[in-house]
């Protein structure tokens, strides 16, 4: 098997919701097709262009932004920096001058109602997330590129060779859970701090620690403002917020403009089991019915399971004495490796394994991150992310309109409880003992997948998405 590299900033990126597949990925292709058209010196020279999606994006793309992503990317926007109040005020420009700003600086005619082709009957075989850019030249040559937008964000595009970055030679080359064992038993080391001499492979440990902690303050932020913006949600299934009033029942409606003073104030309420469960909740929901709002958020690994790692790293911080930039660090170090191991051997796209590959995946991350935390071993970190995964096995993606809210926003507050408790449990074992393997389980979370129904994988075509009526302008 070939070593893929993969960094712990690939597992958890910045960007705008709802979708990491359908959102995030089209627009990294779109900003990677102009970066193709200006080492080949033609942007300039377009005169169009047209994208057909194909597959999940088609079914589902409408209501995951799809459109909408194309073309901030093919703008020039980066998603890390783009200002989410204005996406509506440049979509409706756009619209209405029947015009796109190619890169910021070429201007072409460009409809999205007839250049941005949905092909819902249509999927290449590699990949079910697959978007192609065409473009006609003003001397008539035309140039096209295919892109598959893989899940977490990640794109591969039609005959793609390894970049330098996958091809660094890391202290420590990891595929399998394993692998990461045997690392762990000859050095001696955690998890986490294996992971972080990979990392230094990249940079220096300073700007790892420095972006990790940007991650942390943007997960942080899109919780405090999911907990304080109410209203619904848009797509037209008029989903009423509910983090905003949960938190404002479980601070007896008491209002803190700022997030430490939120966060201290909800310290103080005390930690009764209840009171904690309702705050993890709260925690999920706000992140990702900010996701749902094309709010900033994390994709942890993918922006459907956002809410996950930030529920349950709050949970650490302010419940189980956490509150340490070396323990946030810890935390967030180990969880991306153990997404890593289940990108190389399974998948962390809907649309090639259901909500198993990404609410699965971001609770067994999570769970190896607490147990860590927690003092647990490196087996019994290995154990938790197990148990997390072997209780998610089979979970199918039936997104409601193809909108990223029923039932994906109530299951990352799940994800988040089954984390916590498979963290408990794995405490309380001995993984000498244990029958099942955390490559076993990712074995048996890709053979699901494969085995799925076509229609729960992201495409709105079974389960609860054809069951409850609604009525929709859009989508």
């Amino acid at each position: 098997m070939r070593h893929e590299a993969i960094s712990v900033f690939d597992m958890f990126k910045i960007g705008v919701g709802p979708s990491s597949s359908h959102t995030l990925g089209p627009w990294k292709a779109a900003l990677q097709f102009l970066e193709s058209l200006t080492a080949k010196d033609l942007l300039q020279q377009v005169q169009n262009i047209e994208v057909l999606l194909y597959g999940s994006l088609a079914k589902t793309g409408i209501g995951h932004g799809t459109d909408i992503a194309v073309q901030l990317g093919l703008c020039g926007e980066d998603p890390v920096t783009f200002d989410v109040d204005n996406i509506t005020a440049k979509m409706n420009d756009i619209r209405n001058m029947k015009k796109i700003l190619l890169h910021g600086r070429h201007e072409i005619e460009f409809d999205p109602q007839e250049d941005i082709e949905f092909l819902i009957t249509e999927s290449l075989p590699f990949h079910p997330n697959a978007l192609s850019f065409l473009v006609t030249l003003h001397n008539g040559d035309t140039f096209a590129e295919t892109y598959y937008s893989v899940g977490g964000g990640f794109v591969i595009k039609e005959g793609f060779s390894p970049d330098k970055k996958n091809e660094t030679v890391l202290p420590f080359p990891i595929n399998t859970a394993e692998d990461l064992l045997h690392w762990c038993i000859r050095t001696g080391m955690n998890v986490s701090e294996v992971v972080m001499e990979n990392e230094n492979a990249w940079r220096p440990e300073p700007a790892t620690r420095q972006g990790i902690l940007q991650i942390w303050n943007v997960m942080k932020e899109c919780m405090y403002r999911g907990c304080h913006t109410q209203g619904n949600l848009p797509g037209g299934l008029f989903v009423k917020r509910r983090g905003f009033n949960l938190n404002k029942k479980l601070l007896l409606d008491r209002s803190y403009n700022d997030y430490d003073g939120w966060i201290a104030a909800i310290w103080q309420g005390g930690n009764n089991f209840k009171y904690i469960l309702d705050w993890v909740s709260c925690f999920a929901l706000a992140v990702n019915e900010e996701n749902a709002s094309f709010g900033r958020v994390v994709t942890a690994p993918t922006n459907g399971a956002a809410g996950v790692i930030p529920a349950v790293l709050q949970y650490y911080i302010l419940f189980c004495d956490g509150n340490t930039e070396d323990k946030i660090i810890r935390f967030l170090l180990t969880a991306s490796e153990v997404g890593c191991i289940f990108k190389k051997g399974a998948t962390i796209s809907a649309a090639m394994g259901g909500c198993q590959a990404e609410i699965g995946v971001s609770s067994a991350m999570a769970a190896a991150a607490l147990t860590e935390c927690m003092g647990g071993t490196q087996k019994q970190t290995l154990m938790a992310a197990e148990i997390a995964m072997e209780h998610h096995l089979g979970l199918t993606c039936d997104p409601i309109a193809g909108l990223v809210q029923i039932p994906c926003i109530e299951r990352n507050t799940m994800g988040a409880i089954k984390a916590i408790t498979a963290s408990q449990l794995a405490l309380q074992s001995t993984p000498d003992y244990a029958k099942v393997s955390l490559d076993a389980v990712i074995k048996t979370m890709w053979d699901t997948a494969l085995d799925m129904n076509s229609k729960y994988k992201e495409t709105s075509d079974g389960g609860l998405a054809i069951n409850i009526p609604i009525s929709l302008s859009e989508c």
